[in-house]
């Protein structure tokens, strides 16, 4: 009897002994709920505070992208900062800064209103709103300093996260790759984000089948489980007010489900009352953050008590260091089949074998990203050598190559009118595109570009306008232009100008900013009017007064530099456009052709003074070279406008066609209030000599003879910017308003 308790008072020593020394291993869930998954930060930060060590970290959607962080190394107060700095709004809407894309790639995008494909002439809609890749971009970054680790069990806290298979509907389990591609398909949102493409599988929002990984986290080797939920429960119908949360109403049925089994499973479970919140409001990021810091603290007896348990020292988390500078040894390029490698290199303007910032390898992955020949931009930074690394670029191309454009405008020179646009990449050749702008509208127009980049080498276009407009002038303005005796008994005629241009072209980028362009024009021009006054040709007539209907031959060469963050509203960047063109051949209707030459320049900067207050100042000139007489393309100013032709010259004050003149110069300054988003108070003024030579002469020197201000409003809608603005000066006595709704074009 005695052996049996002393055996008995033994085992239960040992036991207990055991019992203590038994290292209690603690796992973490985080749930997705996008802009609700914030409220994670909060409870990290009362985990941490508790003593409480994480050993194992699953998550989904946005509880992967901060479980990751946070298993690489980050503290809670770390995450907190980084989120506090973040522009989720920017991130998600994928808005690529405008310097990001080549001046083709500019004209483009203020052209069109909307953009569809366009396959087998059918209409269809982008898979989603946002390619994702700026949030990539981030991710890539913040995750530098684990860069090496492809197994996720190696990271300094084991990690996992869940995606889907779009294909399949199966849940994917992601425990190794490039950690910032495997988070970026984990929350991935249909609709949202474009799919990711993962070892061959498409991958969605891991929150369509397992948005509270607790298994795979048990399974990992957890004793005691922590989650924290933050997941969106069914809405009531006032609640679906968007597709987002129809989308999201969906995939809940299943998930709410599920939760009620796993809820009791959690040892610990957290659940912050974030019900007001929706999946985007990050601008409340604040307020989410503390929820979760207030959800958490109603469980801080449990995780002091779990912390006891541990039994583990103190420690501090070492304070990760965010890389600024890189240094890429060589390209690796996967996945491009229709474009090549020049072409791509060109894009990405990256110099190899030295050092660079961060910010520039991001730029020009978006220089990439803002072409829209990808579907996707996945990059790797792998290290090669002690301080460089090697960039793995895959790529996804964008399987429509065909696209549908259309566009609305009005001003007061075009009238009206309605842009139908055609758009076909990879017509001929790689990395080509070809466009065609049939215009309708009070006088019809057209425009076709075809155009090859090649990147860093020399790339070359053929364009063809043919544009047409007729406005009121006075004849004084014709007398000191043409030739003529018919007009000398009225003050003014209905002029009508049509303009058809044809150009080949070659074109390179220099030092990374500007666009250099050579090439040889040809240009048929025909001033003409029937309505002289009220009387003199009848409309009906075919009979018409022509100033000048000749065919011009020219070469020309440009120089372009353009890095406003707008090209409507900016607020900073810098521009210079410099052209020169010598004509060489006039079928010379009015006999007076010999060759000259026309050179013009605009230059000009933006500079934010506040965030909401920004001004704009520009200066302006041109002159002609030579001694012959024609006068066709001598530089005609007023009027408002973003898009005129040849050497029409806004200016405001007058109206159009007021001012001519062989040479001018012009200064120009406006002030931008943007009381809120999206809309302007404008304030602006402009000051200039025109007249025959006062380059030659020097009377550019003195006072200008013309000014003109004006005070307006401008809104950026959705088919474009609006601008409405009531101009006078003080040479006139009347005053001219101007209107321009839509894109130029």
């Amino acid at each position: 009897m005695k052996n049996s308790v002393l055996f008995c008072l033994i085992f239960f020593s040992f036991g207990t002994l055991f019992s203590q020394e038994k290292e209690v291993k603690v796992g973490l869930v985080l749930s997705g709920g996008g802009a609700k998954g914030l409220a994670h930060i909060g409870a990290l930060k009362v985990i941490e505070e508790s003593g409480v060590k994480i050993d194992y970290i699953g998550g989904t959607s946005m509880g992967a992208i901060i479980g990751a962080l946070y298993a690489s190394g980050y503290s809670a107060m770390e995450l907190d900062s980084i989120f506090q700095k973040t522009d989720f709004a920017n991130l998600i809407q994928d808005n690529l800064p405008r310097s990001a894309k080549t001046f083709y790639e500019k004209e483009d995008s203020e052209r069109y209103a909307l953009t569809l494909p366009f396959n087998n002439f059918k209409i269809s809609f982008p898979q989603a709103l946002s390619g994702g890749q700026k949030i990539y971009n981030e991710l890539v970054r913040l995750l530098y300093h684990v860069k090496d680790i492809r197994d996720f069990d190696k990271l300094p806290i084991p990690f996992l996260c869940i995606a889907t298979n779009v294909e399949t509907g199966e849940e994917v389990l992601l425990t190794h790759g490039y950690l910032p591609e495997a988070i970026l398909a984990s929350g991935t949102f249909p609709s949202l984000f474009e799919p990711s493409e993962i070892d061959g599988a498409i991958l969605i929002d891991g929150g369509v089948v397992n948005n509270y990984p607790i298994k795979e986290v048990e399974n990992m080797g957890a004793d005691v489980l922590i989650g924290v939920d933050v997941q969106h429960g069914l809405s009531n119908r006032e609640s679906l007010m968007s597709a987002t949360e129809v989308l999201l109403q969906i995939n809940n049925y299943r998930t709410v489900r599920d939760m009620v089994k796993k809820s009791i499973e959690t040892d610990i479970y957290i659940q912050p009352n974030i019900e007001k919140y929706s999946v985007i409001a990050f601008d409340m990021g604040k307020n989410i953050v503390r929820s979760g810091e207030v959800a958490a603290n109603e469980k801080y007896t449990e995780l002091k008590e779990l912390a006891i348990r541990q039994n583990r020292p103190q420690t501090t988390k070492k304070r990760v260091s965010i890389k600024d500078s890189i240094i890429i040894n060589q390209l690796i390029l996967k996945g491009n089949n229709d474009y090549t490698r020049g072409y791509i290199k060109g894009k990405l303007r990256l110099n190899f074998e030295t050092e660079m910032s961060f910010e520039k390898l991001q730029q020009g992955i978006n220089n990439l990203a803002a072409t829209g020949n990808f579907q996707s931009i996945r990059y790797e930074l792998v290290p090669d050598g002690p301080d460089a690394v090697d960039l793995i670029v895959n790529l996804r191309e964008n399987p429509n190559k065909t696209f549908l454009r259309m566009g609305l405008h009005y001003n007061d020179l075009y009238k009206s009118a309605a842009l139908i646009n055609l758009t076909k990449k990879n017509l001929l050749m790689d990395d080509d595109v070809f466009s065609f702008d049939f215009i309708l509208g009070d006088k019809l127009r057209y425009n076709f570009q075809y155009y090859v980049d090649k990147g860093f080498y020399w790339s070359f276009g053929v364009n063809s306008r043919y544009s047409d407009f007729d406005h009121g002038i006075g004849t004084s303005v014709i007398a000191s232009n043409f030739n003529t005796t018919d007009i000398s008994n009225v003050n003014t005629i209905n002029l009508d100008v049509a303009d058809l241009t044809n150009q080949v072209y070659v074109q390179t980028v220099w030092a990374e900013e500007f666009a250099l362009s050579l090439g040889v024009e040809h240009k048929f021009l025909k001033y003409s009017t029937k309505t002289v006054g009220e009387t003199l040709i009848d409309e009906t007539s075919s009979n018409r007064i022509f100033f000048d209907k000749s065919n011009y031959i020219s070469t020309y060469g440009q120089l372009t530099l353009d890095t406003y963050d707008d090209k409507y509203f900016p607020t900073r960047g810098l521009f210079f456009d410099g052209d020169f063109h010598l004509y060489l051949y006039s079928t010379d209707f009015n006999n007076n052709f010999s060759e000259f030459s026309i050179a013009k320049a605009r230059m000009g900067g933006a500079f934010p003074i506040s965030n909401r207050l920004s001004v704009n100042l520009e200066t302006e000139g041109g002159f002609k070279l030579g001694r012959s007489e024609v006068t066709t393309f001598d530089f005609v100013l007023g009027g408002f406008g973003t898009n005129l032709i040849n050497n029409f010259i806004p200016f405001l004050g007058y109206d159009f066609l007021s001012l001519v003149g062989n040479s001018f110069v012009k200064a120009h300054g406006r002030i931008d209030y943007e009381f809120l988003p999206k809309n302007h108070v404008l304030l602006a003024a402009n000051f200039a000599r025109v007249d025959d030579d006062i380059f030659r002469t020097g009377n550019w020197f003195k006072k200008p003879d013309y000014s003109g201000y004006a005070l307006g409003y401008g809104w950026e809608s959705f088919i474009g910017p609006v601008q409405v603005l009531y101009s006078w000066s003080p040479e006139v006595r009347i005053g001219n308003l101007f209107f321009s709704i839509g894109y130029w074009f």
